[in-house]
């Protein structure tokens, strides 16, 4: 069962964004945003006030770090040198960071932003005040279609995110309290998870497990991100789940609709609805499909049942390092790469083997919620279900 990332995926990475620094005008590629860092080069981080910037040229790949980060990411194999300030706002981010690529050799670059985002607060000049900067976003690209590595960590996030729903299943019942079930089944997964993977699991999360399976439940289920209600389940509630788990920063994602005791007429008529939409969701993906088709042909089934008015969201997203990532399964997608004729072309309104999305069209009443969840990998000749809990009504009815 794989559990980390091979070193070869970083090496193409790498090797890929220098040979489009080569073919630019510029010297050196920069990259500002925390995920796209760790996705060329393996350092995680959390992105704060304090800004982290990775510097690429042909010949070389440096890192600003505040000094607080330094011993976390000199071990990295694949930066030839560190650079620090102290801190935010004492130190001097993005002058330190031109001091690097001036040492580098870069009085030009292309860069995913023109200075760092502002995260918790921070405030800091742009990169163009000091060098030739211009935006791309290369990266963010890159991250659309999966390798069979990746694809192969989400697969391992989807098993460990459907023992955490079994877990949550067995303590959901009338009297429980939703965050106590929640916190049960994502430490129970979670352990179990541990102890499966021992010292192969990857460090990736901060006082908590890698597993997470929760729900919310009631009224608060019509509102496709509705909180945690601080209520006692009761027979009759209707829950909409989530269940993932960390795999070397790779997640997956699974979803359902549950009730706690027999559903009402209301309610079996429109999970029925929503399981159908699903499934026609599901079987209208495939390697070559337009991406807004998906979501056209789930929005065309809601306006023949009459329920369209119930509908709050498009059909899913990309999944992978991000919980979302584009490109979106939605109607406006191919308008949007028309739009942005400069950084799409005429494919990336296709889908295409690597992509992983998430399947999720839902229904909101005044009273509940309906959605499934699901995540699909498109393969070279159609897709493969990587998230498999039953989606029957019979197998989500808790008694």
């Amino acid at each position: 069962m794989p559990t980390r990332l091979p070193e070869r995926e970083f090496d193409a990475r790498l090797t890929s964004v220098r040979e489009r620094i080569a073919e630019s005008d510029a010297d050196a590629g920069v990259w500002f945003d925390a995920t796209s860092i760790e996705y060329l080069i393996g350092f995680a981080h959390l992105q704060t006030e304090r800004p982290v910037v990775l510097g690429v040229t042909p010949g070389r790949c440096e890192i600003t770090v505040p000094r607080l980060e330094v011993e976390r990411v000199s071990g990295n194999s694949r930066i030839d040198r560190v650079h620090s300030y102290f801190d935010y706002p004492g130190g001097e981010p993005i002058e330190t960071v031109v001091k690097m690529l001036r040492e580098m050799g870069a009085d030009s670059v292309v860069a995913d932003a023109d200075g760092a985002p502002g995260t918790m607060g921070y405030e800091g000049p742009e990169l163009s005040e000091f060098l030739e900067s211009e935006p791309r976003s290369w990266v963010a690209r890159m991250r659309w279609a999966k390798s069979d590595a990746e694809v192969e960590l989400i697969r391992e996030s989807a098993k460990w995110a459907n023992l955490g729903h079994r877990h949550l299943a067995e303590y959901v019942e009338p009297g429980a309290h939703p965050a106590t079930a929640s916190q049960r089944a994502s430490l129970e997964a979670s352990r179990a998870m541990l102890d499966a993977l021992g010292d192969r699991y990857v460090p990736r999360t901060r006082g908590d497990g890698p597993v997470h399976a929760g729900f919310i439940s009631g009224e608060q289920t019509a509102l496709p991100h509705g909180h945690t209600a601080n209520r006692y389940l009761e027979e009759g509630d209707v829950l909409i789940t989530g269940a993932s788990a960390n795999v070397d920063g790779y997640r997956s994602e699974l979803e359902r609709t549950m009730f706690v005791g027999e559903p009402d007429d209301d309610g079996r008529h429109y999970f029925e609805l929503m399981c159908e939409v699903q499934t026609i969701a599901i079987e209208a993906l495939g390697p070559g499909v337009r991406i807004a088709d998906v979501d056209r042909a789930v929005w065309e089934y809601f306006e023949e049942q009459g329920v369209a008015d119930l509908a709050r969201h498009h059909v899913g997203h990309n999944i992978g390092l991000g919980g979302h990532e584009p490109p979106y399964v939605d109607r406006g997608w191919g308008a949007h790469c028309e739009a942005e004729a400069t950084s799409y072309e005429e494919r990336d309104a296709v889908m295409e083997p690597g992509h992983v999305y998430t399947i999720e069209p839902g229904l909101y009443t005044e009273e509940a919620g309906y959605r499934h969840s699901d995540t699909v990998a498109i393969t070279d000749d159609g897709i493969e279900m990587l998230t498999y809990f039953p989606r029957d009504l019979e197998a989500n009815v808790i008694r």
